[in-house]
């Protein structure tokens, strides 16, 4: 099972331009605004307090997104693992924006140059650029977990979303990312205060359903990047740092089986013994069970079997 690269073409480095410092400064903003609402959603604790409805909307809120940039934003758009109908993808491009980590086509252009160079120097997000000392693993890990987001080094990521920029329903959904980060943030709002009735629950259903979610949706993501690259178990012999991390198995709907995604990146399942739990599968098995999902890619039983075979000491 291969994994389709796409080739450079002028008309692609347009779509992602030099990060700049306007750019940079918003990836703080995008950073910091979750953290504070995060927060201050934790300070009312002591004085609303937390009831049911903050509880539903946060954790809907968090599946919904999650499962948008696992089986969205990593599964279809970057890895092309299954197809689906335009709806779906659309929904998926939606949720997955929601979670307010970049737009389509930089997401999946960051994501597809660091499997071509992973732990390598061009990696955008290798915990290991610096060094393995005690320092330099600190230093490795902000650097992989969120510090490679202000560096400019998305200068030439058009080279890798060619297939993406020629989809029109794909190219739209990424331009119309600031409207999908809104409406994450105002659905939740607007579903506590019908719930509840009141202003206060407009206030808490934005902090907990709106932001204290994308803090840690945000959090989830950034550590399959900086943890899952420095511990975990290594089942699989390759050319770089992956790690299998049951935790983020789990909190990220089996993106933590990282491992096994860099053995079989093209594979719309990560979870490959029975007990790795992979939420993102199987939301994609009941898709495919109801018609919406095919050419759903797995790796043959033979194929991890040959590659759990060189394990590395």
């Amino acid at each position: 099972m291969e994994e389709k690269r796409p080739i450079e073409t002028p008309e692609n480095e347009s779509v992602l331009a030099p990060a700049s410092t306007a750019y940079r400064l918003g990836c703080l903003v995008v950073v910091i605004t979750p953290f504070l609402g995060f927060l201050a959603a934790g300070y009312g604790l002591w004085g609303w307090g937390f009831y049911w409805t903050e509880l539903v909307l946060l954790v809907a809120m968090f599946i919904a997104t999650g499962l948008g940039i696992t089986i969205g934003y990593h599964r279809l758009f970057t890895h092309c693992s299954f197809e689906t109908v335009r709806p779906v993808k659309i929904v998926l491009g939606v949720l997955g924006s929601m979670a307010v980590e970049g737009p389509i086509l930089r997401w999946v252009a960051t994501h597809r140059k660091h499997h071509q160079h992973a732990d390598k120097p061009d990696d955008p997000h290798s915990p290991h650029k610096v060094g393995e000392r005690s320092f330099g693993v600190l230093a490795g890990l902000w650097h992989a977990h969120m510090g490679w987001l202000f560096k400019p080094s998305s200068a030439g990521l058009g080279r890798y979303v060619k297939d993406l920029t020629n989809d029109k329903t794909v190219r739209r959904l990424s331009q119309l990312f600031g409207v999908w980060v809104a409406l994450g943030l105002l659905v939740p709002a607007v579903l506590g205060g019908l719930i509840t009735g009141t202003w206060r629950g407009v206030l808490l259903g934005f902090l907990w359903g709106g932001l204290a979610r994308v803090f840690l949706v945000h959090h989830t993501t950034w550590s399959i990047n900086s943890i899952c690259h420095l511990w975990g178990t290594r089942p699989f012999n390759r050319n770089d740092h992956s790690r299998n991390n049951m935790i983020f198995g789990i909190l990220g709907f089996g993106e933590g089986w990282h491992n096994n995604h860099h053995a079989f990146p093209a594979s719309a399942k990560f979870g490959l013994r029975w007990w790795e739990v992979d939420p993102g599968y199987y939301v994609i098995c009941v898709m495919k069970w109801l018609g919406l999902a095919w050419h759903v890619r797995v790796p043959a039983r033979s194929s991890v079997s040959d590659e759990r075979g060189q394990l590395r000491t």
